[in-house]
């Protein structure tokens, strides 16, 4: 009997939570810039905003992509690598020094998501 996992599934679920936020950080930036913890005013920081979610947008293909089509290992690594991302937000968040402690919670929750998603995937490729 072949062997048959939900992680593919679940990765493609939280592809999708990134591909809206990408999207919404590209197409509304004011909005998306309070949620992520930067202030809408700034021009630049717009900017900033816009780039964030062109890299939810990357992020979101990808797991797509490797979900859909690759290999369970290298969704494993991917989501491995994957957790720099909350990594440097979070330590951008520090240094901004804007930020308040929902901001932490919401990049610590996608640290912790991706760490357990990585281990989850890592545990199933060696199973399957």
């Amino acid at each position: 009997m072949p062997h048959t996992s939900p992680v593919p599934i679940v990765v493609a679920l939280v592809a999708g939570i990134f591909l809206l936020l990408g999207a919404m950080f590209v197409a509304y930036p004011h909005a998306a810039a309070g949620f992520y913890g930067i202030a809408s005013d700034d021009r630049a920081a717009l900017f900033y905003v816009r780039a964030i979610g062109f890299r939810d947008l990357a992020l979101a293909a990808y797991l797509l992509g490797l979900s859909a089509l690759g290999g369970r290992q290298a969704l494993a690594i991917v989501l491995a690598a994957t957790i720099v991302i909350p990594l440097g937000d979070i330590a951008l968040l520090i240094l901004s020094g804007t930020a308040r402690a929902i901001h932490f919670i919401l990049h610590g929750a996608s640290l912790l998501c991706f760490a357990g998603l990585a281990l989850w995937a890592h545990a199933d490729a060696r199973r399957g």
